[in-house]
């Protein structure tokens, strides 16, 4: 009872003489009580503990305040109140431990703190066990390159449909970042080839400059590079393998038709569309996934007319290759003219030349 009676002194002369030794002598006391006690206080309790600890912080140093925040964010039973005051703290050596490790963080807040903290203070959101794909979104967006890379090397953190797409348009100037998002296993099949397809392609540029004479040869190289490992990703994708078995018995029974290709992509299924097409062409699929994942559209179109897709087949096609993005009306609009003006013959020769190009590629790696 002394001891507790040593306490309640403590605290009114800390509270009321605003002293900060006092106040921070008193918040160790404080924090050594809720530390004996915690998983069996009642939610009054907490409460309690909650007004008590805002109280004494609010006028404390920097350092102490550091000290109580890394000892506060191991605790679930952390007061909310007063986590929500250390995380939101403008210093990163208060904020970034209760921002990293503190599960009493409301989502909210998180998404308040991801829209306006500083990029310290996103590096330590970035580095959560969990993190929701509301989140990471923000994070993407408003990120510096060292909170982009954090977040794709968190295997906690989900990502939406955009949220994919930023990592990938993240990775066109940043090798290592790529690496991460690669090493990602959730990653969608449509943003794995694209995530290729500009690797390489940038890749190929480097070479290119270093040594112009070399560009034939190293652009041979580095799309059948870039082709091979495409196929690898594929063999163990439980996702492929389960739509290469659908699309395929549709095929063999006859029942692979533009309507089910528009089905696959008006649902936003790329691998079911890519081998669709594929089957449909007669194309290799790996030529077909970076046709559809291509920001020019020229070869889409030339596939869809050699295969006599309508229109409106071929724009359900335009416009999964864009997502998550949409395309704008005039985009659309010029394909139309394209699509028009191209004459069925030409098509067909370009793809009969496509098919020759493949059939001599496969030669050449089986010699």
């Amino acid at each position: 009872m002394a001891s507790h009676l040593g306490l309640i002194e403590e605290l009114e002369h800390a509270i009321s003489n605003g002293d900060i030794a006092r106040r921070a002598k008193a918040l160790r006391l404080v924090s050594d009580l809720f530390e004996l006690g915690s998983g069996r206080f009642s939610d009054e309790h907490i409460v309690l503990f909650d007004q008590i600890m805002q109280c004494l912080i609010s006028k404390i140093e920097t350092s102490a305040k550091a000290s109580f925040g890394s000892f506060m964010a191991s605790f679930p039973d952390a007061p909310g109140g007063v986590i929500r005051m250390l995380a939101f703290d403008k210093d990163i050596d208060v904020a970034g431990p209760v921002l990293s490790l503190s599960g009493r963080i409301e989502q909210t807040d998180l998404i308040a703190g991801a829209r306006t903290m500083s990029q310290p203070h996103l590096l330590a959101i970035s580095e959560r066990a969990e993190l929701a794909d509301t989140v990471t979104d923000i994070l993407l967006d408003r990120g510096d390159r060292a909170v982009v890379r954090s977040v794709a090397q968190n295997t906690g953190a989900s990502f939406s449909r955009e949220g994919y797409a930023a990592l990938v348009d993240r990775s066109r100037d940043d090798a290592d970042l790529a690496l991460s998002v690669w090493a990602r296993p959730e990653l969608p099949r449509m943003n794995l080839v694209r995530l290729f397809v500009e690797a390489s392609e940038a890749v190929q540029q480097r070479f290119e400059a270093s040594d112009p004479r070399k560009s034939s040869v190293v652009r041979e190289l580095v799309a059948r590079a870039s082709l091979e490992l495409l196929k690898q990703t594929r063999t163990g994708s439980p996702v492929h393998v389960s739509a290469f078995a659908y699309v395929e018995a549709l095929y063999l029974a006859g029942e692979l038709n533009e309507q089910r290709l528009v089905e696959f992509a008006e649902s936003g299924d790329f691998s079911r569309t890519a081998i669709a097409l594929s089957m449909m062409c007669d194309l290799p699929l790996e030529l077909v996934e970076k046709v559809l994942v291509n920001d020019h559209h020229e070869q889409l179109l030339v596939l869809a007319k050699a295969t006599n897709l309508t229109w409106e087949t071929t724009k359900a096609l335009l416009i999964l290759s864009a997502i998550p993005k949409q395309l704008d009306p005039g985009t659309i609009e010029q394909a139309f003219v394209t699509y028009t003006r191209l004459k069925p013959k030409t098509a067909t020769t370009a793809i009969d030349f496509y098919r020759l190009r493949e059939r001599a590629k496969s030669v050449r790696g089986a010699a």
